[in-house]
């Protein structure tokens, strides 16, 4: 990755925007000088933090940028149109910036998930943790103590990234009337992704998988709060929408992210990994409470398979067949169909700009069309 250099200064004074259909290029070029910006002031006083900085970077190349896309989306739906081109301008930079501190706190997220489920390959690349454990095998650490280190360096290399995130956030509203709104919602999406982690975790552990609105529940709080709901609704508060209008959109993001998860969730255990990237037995393996799981579990005559999914060395196999007879699939889809109708018929009802509303149905039929 090429990093354009940025002093700390910087970082918080509105720059020039670009035109609001270049969202991307803006978005990667200011992602990169935040990384480039920390990279090298870490230089200043360590050697391994600077390197740490570099893998990082390297971690956030790519990516759809979906979460920046949806501040954009939340600032459009309620742009004034009687805005001059300085405000424009400077309210479009606050967007790139908000949308970066939400791909920084994705980053955060996605470091420390590796470590909770032990993973060393992410869509087909090695992790964080990976490098860093390759390089204590390389000392000649024993496997165990070379995981370890892999994945403390992601916890830190998470740690990190978070506090960045906040830090962007929080300069993104600077000034604002709503920049205490748009800070407090930042870390409730923070605050929800933790509870929503904790639970998936504490349900791999339960002797039989979660209810249908238990995960529900916790796949709102893990995913779609952060990912959907808290994009949509910053960007609504950064345009100067009222709490009403903000909440309203907020509401249809959530919707969407649930949709989201339901999709991931099938995928993860019927999706084809060489399109995916996604490995269809480690949920299984695991034990992970998923909706399809939750569903087959309330299905008459499946608690003869229960002890399947809390068996390691389990027919893998048998339990995806076990999982398709019951119809958990066809439940998902359906359920996932529903809360995407929802969302756009909700977003028809609040009026919305027509590009927004073209976007939100967009949005809802990629969901659906995921691995298609």
């Amino acid at each position: 990755m090429s990093l354009p250099s940025q002093s700390p200064a910087q970082t918080c004074r509105p720059r020039p925007a670009p035109a609001s259909d270049a969202l991307q290029q803006p978005v990667r070029l200011h992602l990169a000088a935040v990384i480039q910006e920390h990279r090298e002031a870490a230089g200043e006083y360590s050697k391994a933090a600077e390197t740490l900085w570099t893998r990082i970077g390297q971690a956030l190349e790519g990516g759809k940028l979906t979460r920046p896309r949806l501040v954009l989306l939340g600032h459009e739906a309620f742009a004034s149109p009687a805005a001059g081109e300085t405000e424009s301008a400077e309210r479009l930079q606050r967007v790139i910036q908000l949308g970066c501190a939400f791909e920084l706190l994705h980053g955060s997220l996605l470091m420390h998930d590796d470590v909770i489920d032990r993973d060393f390959t992410r869509r087909g690349r090695p992790t964080l943790s990976a490098l860093y454990r390759d390089d204590a095998l390389a000392r000649g650490k024993t496997a165990q103590d070379a995981e370890h280190a892999g994945h403390s360096a992601a916890i830190i290399a998470g740690d990190l990234l978070l506090a960045a995130a906040i830090k962007l956030a929080r300069c993104a509203a600077d000034s604002l009337p709503a920049a205490d709104a748009i800070e407090n919602s930042f870390h409730q999406a923070i605050h929800h992704a933790a509870a929503g982690e904790l639970e998936d975790l504490l349900f791999s552990l339960g002797p039989v998988p979660a209810q249908v609105h238990e995960v529900l529940r916790m796949e709102k709080l893990k995913t779609a709060a952060y990912s959907f709901q808290v994009p949509l609704h910053t960007g609504a508060l950064l345009a100067g929408a009222d709490a009403a209008g903000a909440a309203a959109l907020a509401n249809i993001g959530s919707q969407l992210g649930v949709a989201y998860q339901l999709i991931d969730d099938i995928l993860g255990t019927f999706g084809d990994p060489e399109q995916t990237g996604k490995s269809i037995e480690s949920d299984l393996r695991e034990g992970k409470s998923t909706i399809l799981t939750a569903m087959a579990a309330a299905t008459p005559g499946f608690s003869t398979h229960l002890q399947l999914f809390r068996d390691p060395d389990a027919d893998v196999p048998a339990m995806r067949s076990a999982l398709e007879a019951a119809g958990a699939e066809r439940f998902a889809r359906q359920l996932a169909h529903d809360l995407c109708a929802g969302a756009t018929s909700a977003s028809r009802t609040l009026n919305l700009p027509v590009n927004v509303s073209a976007e939100l149905e967009e949005f809802a039929d990629l969901i659906l069309n995921r691995g298609a």
